[in-house]
């Protein structure tokens, strides 16, 4: 049996093949890099020039019961000061990914540590949750962090 409508075959078939859903564990792999990327760009860069190359244009950025939106005013706020003499080291000890696989959160620990003007360095633990989203190019940016 033909049928009168071959392109519609062509297009259920190739529709079928990509709404496959992703696959979860390359998924947690996928932020568990831009995870480490993002760790080794802070280390690199600086802290301010690392979040704002992994943020996305309409980041949200939480610091002290402070919410800066957007990738410009999160730029504007670390214009404010210096990040000289600081370093953030964090690993996530779980991350999840929406079944859609747009949308993923990574949670773990940070140790955030700031030399003063004598030198003396003060030490700060915690927790950190990071909202990734899948930007239109493909790549992983934080929208919350």
């Amino acid at each position: 049996m033909h049928s009168k409508h071959p392109f519609l075959l062509l297009l259920f078939a190739l529709l079928a093949c990509t709404c496959q859903s992703p696959d979860p564990q390359m998924l947690k792999a996928e932020i568990e890099a831009i995870e480490v990327a993002f760790s080794t760009s802070v280390a690199d860069k600086g802290i301010h020039q690392g979040f704002l190359e992994f943020a996305a244009d309409d980041a949200i950025l939480i610091r002290n019961a402070r919410a800066t939106e957007g990738k410009t005013a999160i730029a504007d706020r670390f214009g404010q000061r210096s990040d000289t003499g600081q370093t953030l080291t964090w690993a996530p000890r779980k991350i999840e990914v929406a079944a859609s696989g747009d949308l993923a959160y990574s949670f773990g620990d940070f140790v955030y540590a700031a030399a003063d003007s004598l030198g003396k360095t003060d030490t700060l633990t915690g927790n950190f949750c990071t909202i990734w989203k899948r930007q239109a190019d493909g790549s992983w940016k934080f929208v919350v962090d």
